[in-house]
This record gives C-alpha cells, structure tokens and sequence, in this order.
C-alpha cells in the first residue's frame, strides 16, 4: 500500500473537496477542513504499528523514477528523523484548524491553503529526493504568502513580502548546493541516500564550499542571526493559527534539512564546528535579550523562538549522539510549546485587542482556565522538570558538556534569561489589581481548552515519558554514528 502517497495528499484531497464548495457554505466548510485534518492525524499516527523505532533504515519507503534525464524520483520515506516531524506537522495543522473559528472573511480560500500548506510541509519532511524535497520546500511559500497577506495585521504586506524574499533568497543557496554536490560527486541522481553515500568521498575543501551553501538556505528558515530578519515581522502580524504553524513547523523544516545536510557532508561540519557552535550561543543569548525587551506579546514568543531554535543548532553543532537526541527532541519540544504559547496569545488578542503586556493584570480572577494554560506553557518554555523541553535541554547540556566542557555555562544563561522574561510575563499577566477594561474578558471556550489541552498532554507525557519519542529517534542517530563522536 501507498501509505505516505495516501498521507501526503490527503490534506489537498481536502482542499479540492473544500474547493467545489460554495463561499457561504462556512460552517460545512469548517467541518470539512477539520475531519480532513484530523484525519490526516489519525492516519499519522496509525504508521506507529507499521514503524519499527528499532530499525534505522527508510521504511515505508516508495520509488519511482521521474525523469531519468535529470535523474530525478518520486521518493518518500520515514525515518527517526522524519517520522517525529510527520507527526508534529499533523497534530499542530490539526491545532491551527481548531484555532482558525474566528477567521470570519473568505473562508473558503483560507482553509484551502491550510490545507495545502500541511501537504507541502510533510513532502519537505517525507520527500528522499533532494530535488521532491526541494519543491516542497518551495510550495510552503505560497500558501504561506497568501495567508499572512490576506488575513494578517496592519503591515501584512510587508511582512509576507520579506518572509518570500528572504526565504526565496535562501533557496537559491540551497539550489546551487545541490547542483555543485551532484556535480563533485559525479552522481546521476538527486536521491539522498546517494548522495550521503558519494559524498563521503570529497575533499575537505568541496564539502565546506557546498555546506556553506546549505547552512545559508536553511539558516534563513531556522533562522540563524543575522539571516533571520523575517521572523519577528512575520510572526507578529499573521494571523494565530498561522504563527502557530510559522513557528511549530516551519523553522523546523530548516533544522530538518540541516540535520540532511550534516548527514551527507560530516567533514565540512567538523571543520565548521566552532563557527556553528557560536553562531549557537549568538542565537541562544540574543534571541533571549530580545525577549526580554519586548512589551509585544507575540514579539516576545518570536524572539524567543530564535533563541530555543539557537538550543537545537547546538545540539547538531556537538556531533554527538547525546546532542542529537537532545536537538531533534527540542525541535519537537519547541513545536508544542510555540504552538501552546501563540494559541493563548492570539485568543487573548482577539478579546482585548492589544498585545501589550503592561496593559493587562489579575487575569487569573477573570479567565481562569486561559491562566492555568498559559502558566503551563510558559513553565515548559523554560525547560522546568516533567516538561519536554526539559528532556531536550538536558540531552544537549549532557552532550554539548561532553564535547565543550564548562562552556556549556552560555546555554545556562540562556534558560535563566528565557526564565526571567516568563516569570515577568506571568506576573504581568495573572497579578495586579484587575483593570477596568479587563473585567469582562470571556473565558476559552470549549473547543479552545481542547486544542490547548492536546498540546499540553503532549508537552507533559513527553516530558515524563520520554523514552517513547526518543525510541522513534534512537536507531536513526545511532546510525549516522560514523560521524558523531559520542555514546548514548
């Protein structure tokens, strides 16, 4: 069975469903895009039975030539680097869709690009061939553009202006990349098990060139200072549901690819160490000052995002097992605690109308379920015990320790920095003498404390039970152990 092909188009199987649809239609076409979604979830999380964590090969692998001229092929397959992904794609599109009732003006377009944007990101995590991949990777942008244009806020237009061109810009880098691998290596084929193969044998020299090229495109996407310009502006004026995707899914497309690059080219990297291992802590201690300033509640959440993208670019930079596991459970990590944190910013925006901080207090008397979400997702930000990011911090301390010894203390001062700015927020927010304006805020309703309570189920039986993701990652790490120099 086809089960990945079945997957992958399923959510634009949606959309089309969605598209023969009348505009006044909403409430059905709300329904539709919501079953598509969640079925798409569910049948996510069915390949559990037929996955074997144990086994580091591609499995439920599908080929087929595509053009033998330019040795292209349609290539999908999951691996313990892409299955977790997967999974995360689904349930956070599920999430967004579950968020998205107050989207009020030309329905029928949003859901359908949605819909078509879940398609795009799990090609980008399922595709093995570097030119499939490559396309997905470019299909993201559209559906993106138009969602941040057509329903963000006052400066949509220039933000989804910048989020193209950056991220078009990083594509170009990433285009050349794969056209100077193939041509080192001498290799008629764009698959990526091929090519992780023939790379092995190029100089030092060849492989930084080419590695530079791929650190450049996903770096914009991760991103990585001073490529990550787009970010603060896109996050703060698309709309929630869309945030939610932008930072749970999206910047870890970049990390994803990262992670392939590294696999295919470990010498360059090894060469490169330093220079990554700082841009790391650059990463890490900047986007947490910025953090840290912000009175604009979603601006604190995209700052903040930078810095914990800056905690999985160190994990990748140990080259070690330990820091592996810790990266991609981060990414993982990271995926539930932005989507949580930008769920609950963007329902108290659409009540009160304004993202400032100092403009709220004493909100616990007044909503006290958006409080015990928001309180929570702030702790799992920080990393506290019993949460996931915890479980990802530790992995990349214990590893990052191994390799740098008490530097390590940079990423210390990171986590109390981030720590400093949610307990700030939280008194903010849930202390104080209630306001005036605030006394009549309503409280989530049903559907929005479902949608916050799936995140957070996650968030804590990750974080009490890791061993049943890090089993899912563990076989694929220990594999690419030719160039990690660790042991788990």
């Amino acid at each position: 069975m086809h089960n990945l092909t079945i997957l992958l188009f399923f959510p634009l199987f949606g959309a089309g469903i969605i598209a023969l649809l009348r505009r006044d239609q909403e409430p059905l076409i709300r329904y539709v895009a919501m079953g598509i979604s969640l079925g798409t979830l569910l049948f996510a999380f069915g390949l559990l039975a037929l996955f074997d964590p144990s086994s580091a090969s591609l499995q439920l692998a599908e080929y087929y030539q595509w053009n033998p001229r330019l040795g292209t092929h349609y290539s999908l397959g999951i691996d313990g680097f892409s299955y977790p992904m997967v999974l995360l794609t689904t349930v956070l599109n599920f999430i967004a869709i579950l968020a998205s009732t107050n989207i009020k003006n030309q329905v029928k377009g949003y859901y359908m690009l949605l819909l078509a944007l879940e398609t795009a990101t799990l090609g980008v995590f399922m595709a093995q061939d570097w030119i499939m991949f490559y396309l997905f990777w470019e299909m993201t942008l559209i559906p993106l553009f138009f969602l941040i244009d057509k329903w963000g806020g006052a400066n949509r237009g220039g933000a989804s202006i910048n989020f193209v061109l950056y991220t078009m810009g990083g594509s170009v880098f990433i285009l050349i990349s794969l056209l100077a691998l193939m041509d080192a290596t001498h290799a008629h084929t764009f698959e990526i098990s091929v090519l992780v193969d023939s790379a092995q044998h190029l100089g030092v020299e060849t492989t930084v060139f080419i590695f530079i090229g791929f650190l450049v495109g996903f770096g914009v996407k991760i991103p990585i200072f001073p490529i990550h310009g787009w970010l603060p502006l896109a996050h703060v004026e698309a709309p929630s549901p869309v945030s939610i995707l932008l930072s749970g899914i999206l910047l870890k497309m970049g990390a994803y690819g990262l992670i392939r690059a590294v696999q295919m080219l470990p010498m360059a990297v090894e060469k490169l160490q330093p220079f990554l291992v700082a841009l790391a802590f650059i990463n890490l201690i900047y986007g947490a000052l910025l953090a840290w300033r912000q009175r604009d509640l979603k601006g604190m959440i995209a700052y903040s995002s930078i810095s914990h993208m800056g905690v999985v670019l160190l994990g990748i930079a140990t080259l070690n097992v330990l820091g592996w596991l810790g990266a991609i459970m981060q990414m993982v990590a990271h995926g539930l605690v932005a989507a949580i944190l930008f769920l609950m910013i963007g329902l108290l925006y659409e009540r009160t109308h304004t993202r400032d901080v100092e403009q709220y207090s004493s909100l616990i008397l007044v909503t006290p379920h958006f409080a015990f979400f928001t309180v929570l997702a702030f702790v799992a930000a920080i990393g506290l015990p019993g949460t996931t990011s915890f479980i990802a911090e530790l992995h990349i301390l214990l590893g990052g320790f191994e390799r740098w010894g008490w530097w390590m203390i940079l990423l210390m001062l990171g986590v109390l920095i981030n720590a400093t700015y949610a307990v700030r927020t939280i008194g903010r927010l849930f202390t104080g003498p209630v306001r005036p304006a605030m006394q009549h805020i309503h409280d989530l309703l049903p559907h929005e404390r479902i949608a916050a309570s799936i995140l957070v189920i996650g968030i804590l039986v990750l974080g009490i039970y890791p061993d049943s993701a890090l089993k899912l990652m563990r076989a694929s790490v220990d594999h690419v152990g030719f160039l990690l120099v660790g042991s788990y």
